[in-house]
Order: structure tokens, then sequence, then C-alpha cells
């Protein structure tokens, strides 16, 4: 079988499934190919936390304000793809309380006292599985479950070969696959960026609790309402690429969200997820260093929030127009 679509996508994670709607919408004919079943984005608690993340990661003014960007790109997205948005704000619960509504308002982020810590307005959320299903649905985007073998670049077009031999061939493809090593057949110069997006393990357990009106959050800890209860995660481990749940660590971080929350609730499934990371912790949005080729990688722990930013940075690379305000933040080839 092959099939030449007008774009290849090949991950179907938040950025790589946001990028196909965004060109569909746009009127191209897209592609995905995903070997299927959970990645990092679909474990997610699927947070819009421009805020906190800032606060969290002590991010300079320019980067706490292209999160802040990136979020305000959802209401537009959300209600394009008829995905529900729930802005019911968040809550930080731990020390220094006051600094920290200082220096989120030094950041242009709106913030008070709260109990035991402070309160915003400013962070959101999606809910991450039934989002990543609407997005494989868009009119003009097909999913297509394979493992991708190899790429290799033609005179004016690429060819995608999947492990059980289909083809495809497209004179554009994103490569969106999340913390996976290259591709065989990718030219160096991508090769080697997707080398050195650094993997960070995560996990995260669905528990069956009366869930808080919105998200509440502390140092290494957060509390999600979610699906049939809460989502309470999430580590952070650099390195590892192990899908194992370590169970200790789980019920340790569930003990610590319900006393959080002050509730007693029912473990479920704990999941795990392989983030990737670039250097300065953007994603890798946009072309490639080769013709046709761009990337949508990297968001480290921000991907719901980035999904429609980097989507409309690709696309707008592909159709070859003026970059966008970020494009230059986001490029690929920054570390060059």
């Amino acid at each position: 079988m092959t099939s030449s679509p007008d774009v290849i996508v090949i991950g179907a994670g938040v950025l790589g499934l946001c990028t196909a709607a965004e060109l569909a919408e746009r009127g191209f004919v897209v592609t995905v190919i995903d070997p299927g079943g959970p990645n990092a984005s679909s474990v997610a608690a699927g947070m819009l936390a421009p805020a906190l993340e800032s606060l969290l990661d002590e991010l300079s003014a320019d980067q706490a304000a292209l999160l802040r960007r990136a979020r305000d790109a959802w209401p537009a997205f959300a209600e394009t793809y008829g995905l529900a948005l729930h802005r019911e704000g968040a809550e930080w619960r731990g020390p220094g309380a006051e600094q920290a509504v200082d220096r989120l308002r030094q950041l242009g982020f709106a913030a008070q006292p709260g109990s035991g810590g402070l309160e915003t307005s400013e962070d959101w959320r999606i809910e991450a599985a039934t989002a990543l299903t609407a997005l494989a649905r868009v009119e003009g985007v097909t999913v297509v479950h394979a493992h991708v073998a190899r790429i290799g670049a033609g005179a004016q077009r690429w060819r995608v070969e999947a492990e059980d031999g289909r083809l495809w061939f497209s004179p554009t493809v994103v490569l969106a696959t999340g913390a996976a090593t290259a591709v065989e057949g990718l030219p160096d110069p991508a090769a080697r960026l997707v080398a050195d997006i650094q993997p960070i393990r995560g996990q995260l357990t669905q528990v069956e609790v009366p869930a808080p009106r919105r998200v509440v959050r502390a140092p290494g800890l957060y509390v999600a309402p979610g699906h049939g209860g809460v989502v309470i995660g999430a580590t952070m481990e650099p390195g590892r690429r192990d899908l194992e749940p370590d169970i200790d660590e789980a019920s340790a971080r569930v003990a610590a969200g319900l006393a959080l929350i002050g509730a007693d609730g029912r473990p479920g499934a704990t999941r795990v997820g392989i983030r990737g990371a670039s250097a300065d912790g953007l994603p890798l949005a946009g072309p490639a260093g080769a013709a046709g080729l761009h990337l949508a990688l990297a968001p480290r722990r921000n991907g719901w929030l980035l999904g429609p930013l980097v989507a409309r940075t690709v696309a707008d690379a592909i159709e070859g127009g003026d970059a966008g305000p970020d494009a230059a933040a986001l490029d690929p080839l920054r570390f060059a």
C-alpha cells in the first residue's frame, strides 16, 4: 500500500495531532503515522499552566510571556475543534506564598494570597484523552497505526516506510515523535537534534476521590481533577525511558496528594510517560534544516500548554508565510 498526502506527521501525541489539525484546517490533507497505544500526552493531566510553570521553573519575563501567549491560543483552538476548556484557575500551597504572589505579578500574571498559599486564575486545563480523540477525528486528518522504520529524502518528496512495508510519500514531513530515538534515515543535522533531546520520565496515578474544583499544586506535587476523581503526580526523572511504574513512589505521592486536599481516596492505575526536553526547555518547532522536514518536539512538561502555538508555528513555516512572533524562540536550529 502506498499513499501520497500533502503532509505526513509522524507521531500522534499532542504536538503531532495539534499540528495535523491546524494543517487540515488550512486545507492540507494530512496523514498521521503512530504506533498507537498510550503516550506521554495521553497519560498527562492536561494542565495549561503558564503562571505556576513560570513560577516553579523560575522563568524569565520573556519565557513567561511566551507561555502566556501559548495559553491564549487555546480558546480559539478549543472552539474550532470542539474541545472542553476548563478555566477555573489553580492553587499553590507551600512556603513563600507572599514572595510567589509578588513574583507572579511581576511576570504579569494575576495572583492573590489563598488558603495556605496563593490562587491564580491564569492556569487552565484540558481533558487530555478526550482532546486527543477529537483531534484524531478532524476532517482532513487520517491516523494510521504503524511503526515507522525509516525515512528518506528524494528529489521532491520524502519517502516514509513502515516496518510492515507500507509506504507513504509527501513533500512535507513533520517529526512529532516525542522523546523517541531518531528515525533511521533522518538527515544528520535533524538526527543530531533528536539525539540531543533529553528524556524525562514521569508517572502519575488516578485516584477515586471527590475532586477539588481546580488544580492544587505544591512543591513536587499536583492534584488535578480528572475523570472519576483526580490525577496525582507527577515525577520528573531525567534520563529514564523505562515504563514500569514505581509502586512505592506512586504510593508516597498519592498519600501526599490526598493530604494536600484533605481527602481519602482509592488509588487506581499508575501511568508512566516519557517526555522530551530541549536544552532551554522550549520545544523544537519549525524547519529542521532539510527541505520539507519540520520538527514538533520536546515541550518538556508543557506539551498541552504549547500544542496550539507549536501547531501554528509549524504550519506557518510549511506555508512559507511570515514567521510568527515566537518562531525564533522555537527554531529547532537555534542551538547550532
